[in-house]
């Protein structure tokens, strides 16, 4: 993140969040997301891991080359923040930013299985809530946010 790149704020985020209601997570609309995001990322050049999961199953997974092992275990640890708060990873950073705190301070996870860092988005489905969650890891966290929230926007658009 740049010096003059400001962190989002809580209320932006909560925003943006509900404006990325899916209709259903099926397995063929995880492959249509997962597939969108690996296409961007191809294009772009990107060395991410992207997943998405719907529940405790994992529906989709895409390691780019240039991404290792490390960004897939980011990006599991990012992904329980979500399962666990119902909140992007970016979201749960930027609460423990302002508290002057961290997620381990604050809840008592530990920083070896949660990370309040950018790039997981709860997936919720209308009338059923979150329902999983989708993340990219790869990038300075508020890209691999963006990106995320980018692909739901583009899918959601049709």
């Amino acid at each position: 993140m740049s010096a003059q790149e400001a962190w989002p704020k809580l209320d932006d985020l909560l925003q943006e969040e509900s404006e990325s209601v899916l209709p259903a997570l099926s397995e063929k609309i995880a492959y249509d997301l997962g597939r969108r995001a690996t296409d961007a990322a191809w294009a772009e050049g990107l060395t991410v891991v992207v997943g998405i999961w719907r529940g405790d199953h994992q529906l989709f997974h895409s390691a780019l080359p240039g991404s290792t092992q490390d960004n897939d275990e980011w990006l599991q640890r990012k992904g329980r923040t979500v399962r666990r708060f119902e909140h992007s990873s970016l979201y749960m950073g930027q609460l423990c930013r302002d508290a002057n705190t961290t997620l381990s301070e604050k809840f008592l996870l530990p920083s070896s299985e949660y990370a309040a860092h950018g790039g997981a988005v709860p997936l919720r489905v209308e009338g059923a809530g979150v329902v999983g969650w989708m993340g990219v890891s790869g990038l300075p966290q508020l890209d691999d946010h963006r990106f995320v929230v980018r692909i739901l926007r583009e899918h959601l658009r049709g």
